[in-house]
């Protein structure tokens, strides 16, 4: 039951005195401080940047795509801010940092919030919202913070309390204790988002999946010790969810049971390394290259740019064919076919200077060229090469520059590719007889 409080609050602070503050010259003093603290900030942010070599990581937290983007900034200027201050309250009245202080808490609050969600869920179409709801919530609160209703505005939700079994809940603790728990979770975010990045900066193959799953273990682990902490803050007994584990298990087991198979799967993808990102792959009729593979599913891209998210308990328990860790070297062959009247000899020299002239074409196994069919047309000679790459775009790209010289070799050298020729007889009708009753009329 919820109860409600009719002690008065404390008054706030005379905010026309406050105004009035502005109107005096000392106001210069701060306003020329905050100048300085700001051209500091700015400095030592550039430097740091510059020092780290971060000028090319749009997705940083702490720097941004620009310099005062990320939150590098505002915190240092906050920092100075508060030292500025404690120098200048002790030469004249404050004033302008009554304002300034709230206002740069503000901006790092949002910073920090708005940036950690970017980078942890870029494609996710509710961080926006998300984003909205921080900034919103900490103008507020600035806005509170600098009229002097903060106390008040606290002292009421203190007062407005309920009970939960044995444990007295207020409004204000229950505010708290989210606000705590979403700074943790935040907290967890940046940490598992930092260690992300630098464990698969200049990764590749086998080591980027091994990074990859120790990526997901590192935000996995961070996450359940950021809710714990959280739960704690807001002021959940720990020792129930005991039973409450045992609910959770049971509702894995059953209605859980396909999204807990596709993490474990993810797991174990990325830690037998049979398949890897950057690979190319054929699922279920569906051919591609991994080009991430999640806690829950893997995508593959199509070589014509079409994408396919997989669910990693399906890469598990089907039959995958894995073309990159398969042999490399591919044979591939083209048919020509050239008039009969041409030379078999020069017309076979020139199909392998034509195929030699590659560079991608390997020459151990030297290639091949066969005098294959006596076609309805014209000789049909078969020109077969070797290629290192498994790849269909590399494999395609190889085969259109190997005909393209072919054809002009032909060319060059009078030789005719024939066109499809068919003869058609065309027999005589048989005379038609005239009938008895038109000899008849005739007579």
């Amino acid at each position: 039951m919820a109860t409600f409080s009719t002690a008065s609050p404390k008054p706030i602070d005379d905010i026309g005195l406050w105004l009035a503050g502005f109107t005096q010259p000392t106001v210069l003093i701060e306003l020329g401080a905050l100048v300085v603290c700001i051209a500091l900030a700015w400095a030592f942010s550039w430097a740091v940047r510059k020092a780290l070599r971060m000028q090319d990581e749009k997705t940083s937290v702490m720097f941004g795509r620009r310099l005062i983007d990320g939150v590098m900034f505002p915190l240092v200027l906050l920092t100075l801010g508060y030292i500025a201050r404690a120098l200048i309250t002790q030469v004249v009245p404050l004033a302008a940092f009554k304002v300034a202080i709230p206002v740069l808490v503000s901006l790092v609050v949002i910073r920090v919030g708005v940036k950690v969600l970017q980078v942890a869920f870029a494609a996710a179409p509710w961080v926006r919202a998300l984003e909205r709801t921080i900034s919103w919530v900490a103008w507020l609160a600035m806005v509170l913070w600098v009229s002097g209703l903060l106390p008040v505005v606290l002292a009421e939700m203190d007062q407005i309390t309920w009970k939960i079994g044995a444990t007295t809940l207020s409004l204000r603790t229950t505010i708290e204790g989210i606000l705590t728990a979403g700074a943790v979770l935040i907290l967890s975010l940046w940490v598992s988002s930092a260690i992300e990045t630098r464990l698969l900066r200049k990764a590749a193959g086998a080591d980027l999946s091994l990074r990859k799953a120790a990526s997901n273990a590192t935000r996995a682990l961070l996450m359940f010790v950021g809710l714990i902490i959280a739960l704690s803050a807001v002021g959940i007994d720990l020792t129930a969810l005991s039973v409450l584990g045992g609910a959770v298990g049971v509702g894995i087991g059953f209605g859980l049971q396909k999204l807990a198979s596709n993490y474990v799967s993810g797991f174990v993808i990325l830690a037998e390394r049979r398949m890897r990102i950057g690979d190319n792959v054929r699922v279920d009729n569906f051919e591609g290259r991994i080009l991430d593979i999640n806690a829950r599913y893997t995508v593959i891209r199509a070589p014509a740019g079409r994408e396919s998210i997989v669910p990693n308990e399906f890469m598990v328990i089907n039959r995958v064919e894995n073309l990159s860790t398969a042999i490399t070297r591919v044979w591939q062959t083209t048919v020509v076919s050239v008039a009969y009247g041409c030379d078999v000899e020069q017309v076979s020299a020139l199909l392998l200077d034509a195929v030699q002239e590659q560079a991608d074409a390997l020459k151990e196994p030297a290639p091949l060229v066969a005098l294959s069919a006596f076609g309805a047309d014209g000789l049909e000679f078969t020109v077969g090469y070797w290629i290192e790459s498994a790849d269909n775009a590399d494999q395609l790209r190889l085969r259109s520059l190997i005909n393209r010289r072919i054809l002009q070799s032909l060319q060059a050298h009078g030789l005719e590719i024939p066109y499809p020729q068919r003869v058609v007889h065309l027999k005589p009708a048989p005379p038609v007889e005239p009938s008895s009753s038109a000899v008849h009329e005739a007579g």
